[in-house]
């Protein structure tokens, strides 16, 4: 395995579909059936067009698992019989979500296999601490495209908590080495403020560890109820991740304007204008 990974060409690209790309984050369970089918059809041409392409998707749970587990405080712990019924009802809410994101990769003729992350990982006091990548290694080897998301997960210290889709890329990146991870959600990249706010907020092209300090002051939260942190913690937990893998880079970017996706998918390096996005790489 590890032989395998070192080879550039076989490393594979996580792609992660944000909950507030696909779902409307303010009305409760409310899928973008539209924006996923687009998604699907621009992701199955890229394979067209590159065969080779390993590539794990990830999707937010948006208006499903997100405004469950904020009822119940899912994130914060679980030890009540109220608080696991939440649990449950959050895990569920997250899978069905799942189903309609399979759905839609399946009849663009997208070989997803779903994975439950609850079901491969363990939390400790909030973090992933232990689990297994075999299945998702396995699919890669086999072809297929394996589907990952946000979801409910046993904590040794909090009883349960909730493992968003960056936490669970943040713990595979070790193991499969990605060599790019694109983050699509409803904003293009990274601004100076938030641009639904002020007009006035201007993008920037690219972040590396040593300029976010100078930009962490513009990062906002989500629109809509995400219990995973928002904007902030995404691009923290981002320029973590370069800083642990060289040669990593991270694109953010909008799933909503056509043919973005598409571009991060290539395998050419992307540009730093910040015409896709803003792209995070190490010093």
């Amino acid at each position: 395995m590890a032989t395998e990974q070192a080879q550039p060409s076989l490393a594979p690209v996580f792609l992660k579909l944000g909950g507030s790309l696909i779902t409307d984050k303010r009305q409760a369970e409310t899928p973008r059936l539209d924006v996923l089918q687009r998604l699907a059809l621009e992701i199955a041409e890229v394979r067209r067009q590159n065969p080779a392409l390993r590539l794990v998707i990830g999707h937010g749970s948006g208006s499903f698992g997100h405004l469950h587990a904020k009822r119940h405080g899912t994130r914060a712990g679980v030890q009540t019989p109220e608080q696991w019924q939440g649990f449950a009802a959050t895990a569920d809410a997250a899978a069905r979500l799942n189903r309609i994101v399979v759905d839609a990769l399946l009849a663009a003729g997208i070989p997803a296999w779903s994975i439950q992350p609850g079901a491969i990982v363990r939390c400790k006091d909030g973090a992933i601490v232990d689990g297994s990548s075999h299945a998702v290694e396995q699919a890669l080897a086999q072809g297929l495209i394996p589907l990952l998301y946000g979801d409910a997960v046993l904590d040794d210290v909090r009883g349960g908590t909730i493992a968003s889709t960056e936490e669970i890329f943040e713990w595979l990146a070790p193991r499969l080495r990605p060599r790019r991870l694109i983050l699509a959600g409803e904003v293009d990249g990274i601004y100076t403020a938030d641009p639904q706010l002020d007009p006035t907020a201007k993008q920037i092209a690219e972040v590396t560890p040593t300029t976010l300090h100078a930009i962490e002051a513009g990062l906002g939260a989500s629109h809509g109820v995400d219990v995973t942190g928002g904007m902030a913690a995404k691009v923290a937990q981002a320029v973590a991740m370069v800083r642990q893998q060289r040669g990593l880079e991270i694109i953010i970017c909008s799933g909503l304007v056509a043919g973005h996706i598409q571009s991060g998918l290539n395998d050419a390096k992307q540009p730093t204008n910040g015409k896709v996005g803003t792209r995070i790489y190490g010093d």
